[in-house]
């Protein structure tokens, strides 16, 4: 009888990892030598964050995305902690807000600004100070704003408020102290409504993070826990440890069943952490191991087998830590659907590694890219306390969309100097349209205020004009040169009608999303 292989098709079974060329990277970093078992860097759209080495303190560099290159050795810090920094988070809703965690025993909250910075950056937002003892970890909520975790080696997680004009704020809203030694990781659901921790105990608990409840506990000894993930909605754990013969293992659970796991796989001897990384959009997991090169890649289902192997990315050079970028800030003209950024301390070097699906089309992919999480909270933190649960806002990676700002964008055309002293009430009416629509807040002014919609159809108009002609309505060229300028004028007004068209296919595109997320808050509801 012969054997065949059972073959499952998957559109991710080819997927690898493409490392960044050596001008795409960031050279010269100096980052931290701590042994503590953290990424050490944090990625957005816009910045990267390394924890560093730092004389007198603890310190974090932020380097704008595009700043690729040699590193300048005198290149300014953040810095403000007395003790090392052991943790570092980007706010998910606001991509110039990051939270620090440090030996300190304290948080500290920083608004970074918008221009290079052009020395050391000490002047932190906020900070929290609760911990009797260092801080290792800090988490923000998914989708509640202006939440944050914390977790020390006094055992307790805390949970902070940040909706306050406190600068230092002295007691967390809620202290979870069910721990027994130190935590080693958290993770949140989707909708934040439920707490994974892992402890130096070896145990995985799932809490309530507002009752500050053990839910469940798991008790199995064959797995000693380190690292714990939520799987997006798929009511599963993925944890990360070792066997009981120092094997790196992998294990899966039922979030509501901790008493055995529902598969287990061990992968090498090696010692280093292992990490893992799970993309909901894609139901793919990365398995990243400290101290050594590799990234394997799994594709996990509701059904047996839970986890199927796909691939495995390797390298000669080891990681010390490693971030990795939000959906919304991927490249979708090449069909990346991960990317990662590894820290490299022998040489010290961040290199970006692109997860990449190979397709032949260069059209936008809509199968490997579903709506997915944006930078807008669903919640505020008083209705998260007050025991809401809603799931993530969703966007649209299609290249096009206009993806929802974590600050509010100013209007494009100001209003004329004489309403706004006159009318305080409408400007704010106006603020909280952007915030709510962040695109075309001039609906209300049309209705409350004519003769400045006048105005502003006049400006309109001017903006049609060019060195004084109308482009619509000018006399035809009389020289070579009078021809290419209007060719020109011409080409400019083309890109600006077709940039007008595609934002109105955008804002149909998320007054669909919107739709979609109001029925998915019903459904929690």
């Amino acid at each position: 009888m012969s054997w065949h292989p059972q073959y499952r098709s998957s559109k991710f079974r080819h997927v690898f990892g493409k490392p960044a060329s050596k001008e795409n990277c960031y050279d010269s970093v100096p980052i931290t030598r701590s042994v503590h078992d953290n990424h050490f860097c944090a990625v957005n759209p816009h910045f990267i964050a390394v924890v560093t080495e730092c004389a007198g303190g603890g310190a974090f560099l932020v380097i704008p995305l595009h700043q690729t290159g040699k590193l300048d050795p005198h290149y300014p810090k953040v810095c403000g902690h007395r003790g090392n920094v052991l943790d570092i988070k980007w706010n998910p809703f606001d991509d110039f807000e990051i939270a620090s965690a440090s030996e300190d025993a304290t948080i500290k909250i920083w608004a970074i600004p918008k221009q290079l910075l052009s020395r050391n950056f000490t002047a932190y937002r906020k900070e929290l100070v609760g911990h009797a003892r260092r801080v290792g970890l800090v988490e923000w909520h998914p989708t509640a704003a202006n939440i944050l975790f914390s977790a020390g080696y006094d055992y307790k997680v805390m949970v902070w408020n940040l909706d306050t004009k406190e600068s230092v704020i002295m007691s967390p809203v809620k202290t979870i102290d069910c721990h027994q030694d130190v935590i080693l990781s958290m993770s949140f659901n989707t909708n934040g409504s439920l707490l994974a921790t892992t402890c130096k105990d070896r145990k995985i608990r799932v809490l309530d993070p507002r009752a500050g409840t053990v839910l469940q506990e798991a008790s199995y000894k064959e797995h000693r826990a380190n690292k714990v993930l939520f799987l997006g909605n798929l009511k599963k754990l993925l944890s990360t440890g070792t066997s009981r013969w120092n094997n790196r293992q992998i294990a899966l659970w039922d979030q509501d069943d901790l008493s055995v796991p529902l598969t287990e796989e061990d992968l090498d001897g090696s010692s280093g952490v292992l990490f893992p990384f799970y993309d909901s959009d894609t139901n793919m997991l990365y398995v990243v191991g400290k101290g050594d090169g590799n990234i394997r890649y799994y594709e996990v289902s509701a059904d047996k087998p839970h986890l199927s192997y796909l691939m495995e990315y390797r390298s000669y050079h080891p990681q010390k830590g490693i971030g990795f970028m939000p959906k919304r800030g991927l490249d979708v003209s090449t069909c990346e659907i991960f990317r990662f950024y590894k820290l490299i301390t022998t040489k010290s070097v961040i290199e970006p590694i692109s997860m990449i699906v190979p397709r032949r089309s260069e059209s936008y992919q809509e199968d490997i890219y579903p709506p997915t999480a944006g930078a807008q909270p669903s919640l505020t933190a008083r209705e998260w306390l007050s025991g809401v649960n809603k799931g993530p806002v969703l966007v649209s990676l299609r290249p096009g969309s206009e993806l929802l700002s974590p600050r509010p964008l100013p209007p494009e055309r100001p209003p004329s100097n004489s309403l706004s002293p006159t009318s305080p009430h409408l400007v704010d009416q106006t603020e909280a349209l952007v915030a709510e629509d962040g695109r075309r807040p001039f609906s209300l002014l049309e209705e409350k205020a004519p003769r400045w919609t006048a105005e502003h159809r006049l400006e309109e108009k001017k903006t049609w004009l060019t060195n004084g002609f109308d482009i619509f309505e000018c006399p035809p060229p009389k020289t070579e040169n009078e021809l290419l300028q209007m060719f020109y004028r011409q080409q400019e007004e083309i890109r600006r009608l077709r940039e007008l068209v595609t934002q109105r296919e955008v804002q149909a595109k998320q007054l669909e999303l919107e739709i979609k997320n109001l029925r998915m808050s019903s459904e929690w509801s």
